[in-house]
Parts: C-alpha cells; structure tokens; sequence
C-alpha cells in the first residue's frame, strides 16, 4: 500500500480505538499531587536557594527521575514525530491530540514535585531541560525521513512499554509514598497509552501485515541502542545508576506484549523478509 492508503485505512479504525482509549484511561490533575505545604521561596523572592544537603532522593532515584523527566520534557518533539503523518489539525486529533495532553501532565507533575519538596537541584534540571528540549528527539531531517506510518506507531508503541517497564524499576528505588503514587499514575497513564498505540498497530497489520511487522522489528532493534535517557548530554555518571532498568528481559517482555497484541504466531503468507522480521520478534519474546 502507498502510505496516504495504508493512513486512509489507519483512519477507518480511529473511533473505535480512540473511543476504547477513551473508556480505558483515567482523568487525573497533576496539582492533586503535589505537597504544596512543604514548599518555600527561593531566594530570588526573598527565601533560600537549593544545596545539595536538601536533597530527598537517593542518588539512583535522582538518575532515574531525570532521565524521565526529560524524556517527557521532549514531549514537543514527539508531538511532531506523531504529526508527521498524523496531522494534530486533521481527526487525528483523537489520537495525537489527545495523547499530547496526557502526556504533558507527567513533566508537569513530576517537576513540580521536585521543586517544591527540593529532591533535586532545580537548576540543574532547568539547565538540562533546555539543553535537551533544544537537542530534540529525532529533529533532523535524516532522523524522521525514514520513519514511515508504521513505523511511528511502532516507536510509539515500543516507546510506551518501555516507559510502563522503566517507571516499575524507577519506583523500586522511591522511599516517599506520595512520589511512589505519582509514578503510579504515569505508569497507568502509559501502560493506556501503549494500549492504544497496540491497537493502531493491529490495524495496520490488517491493513499491510508486511509494512507492520518489518516497522515492528526495526524499532524493536533500537531498544539495545536507545534506553531511557540514552540522549541526554553530560549524563554518563547517572546512566551508570540506572544502568539495570532496561535489560535483555525487559526488551524481551516488550516483544511479547506486541507478539500477544498483533498474534504473530499465527500471521502467514509474508515475503521472506517479512517472515524473518516476524521470527526475530518471536525470538527476542522467547517464543
């Protein structure tokens, strides 16, 4: 299929999905979660500025949590990526639109926790974000010519998941119950999300089962190279911390989940390129 056919197939199940992710995600307000009665001034207005003796996190929770914060930090050029084909102006709203607005609420939520409870240097954060926000995630023309239809989705869908997996080990290092709940209700906010994203993609399989499955394999194979954070400058000493979150097991589980969702075992009559994707997804979830 061209890709405008394979879009225009794509749309025909866009209520559907839209309206199960709809039924299956939770409204929450990123304000609720924030211990406001712990806050105070800094001393621009006339309180004290942060040293690292406030600090309220272990040094691998304070790696994981920023790695996590800039990576929804990004959350413009994701934006694009998704609207590169799925145009935000168009019905597609339903999906980018409304995926944008709940993923906003993470950056959010998590930086306002992390100022006003002082778990981390502000300004090294704020510093980090402009870096990073500026850096983008695949901002180069290079980096998004190749990705097609399906290929967006499959990154999304595989980005979602890995996202569900990182926060489950992240939360293993949290002390503090509040932060432990909002890291749960991100965890949720992605595992819906990585639902849904399952769900473009069982339709795509429907629709071109080649384009799909060789999309799947291919950000599949970036795993390895593309953890969490892996993009972040002058973050080597962090990474270190946090090495253990994405491990073969973790990519394993992902192949599995998108194996589960798109029934892999039992798709037949694919190209021999195809077949090999297919069977490489299947070997990466251990079947």
């Amino acid at each position: 299929m061209t890709e405008d056919e394979l879009i225009t197939a794509l749309e025909k199940a866009l209520p559907e999905i839209a309206e199960g992710h709809q039924a299956g995600a939770t409204a929450w307000n990123p304000h609720d979660w924030v211990p406001w009665d712990l806050g105070r001034n800094f001393s621009f207005l006339g309180g004290e500025d942060w040293d690292p003796s406030q600090a309220t996190i272990s040094d691998e929770a304070r790696a994981g949590v920023l790695a996590l914060l800039l990576t929804k930090d990004n959350l413009p050029s994701y934006h694009r990526v998704l609207a590169k084909h799925f145009p935000a102006f168009s019905d597609w709203r339903q999906l980018v639109g409304v995926w944008t607005a709940e993923d906003n609420r993470h950056a959010i939520v998590l930086r306002d926790y992390l100022v006003v409870t002082r778990a981390i240097d502000p300004v090294d954060a704020e510093e980090r974000r402009r870096i990073h926000v500026t850096a983008g995630y695949r901002q180069h023309e290079a980096a998004v010519a190749e990705l097609a239809p399906m290929d967006v989705l499959a990154l999304m869908a595989v980005h979602e998941n890995q996202c569900v997996g990182y926060l489950d080990k992240l939360t293993g290092a949290v002390t503090d119950d509040v932060f432990s709940q909002i890291l749960a209700k991100i965890a949720a906010d992605d595992a819906q999300q990585a639902k849904t994203f399952g769900a473009f993609l069982a339709a795509g399989l429907v629709a071109d089962q080649e384009a799909c499955i060789l999309a799947v394999d291919r950000a599949l194979a970036r795993l390895a190279t593309e953890p969490i954070g892996y993009d972040i400058a002058d973050f080597d000493a962090e990474r270190a911390l946090i090495a253990g979150y994405e491990t073969d097991a973790t990519r394993a589980a992902i192949a599995a989940t998108l194996a589960d969702q798109l029934k892999l075992d039992t798709v037949q009559e694919l190209s021999e390129t195809a077949d090999s994707a297919r069977r490489r997804i299947l070997s990466l979830a251990g079947r």
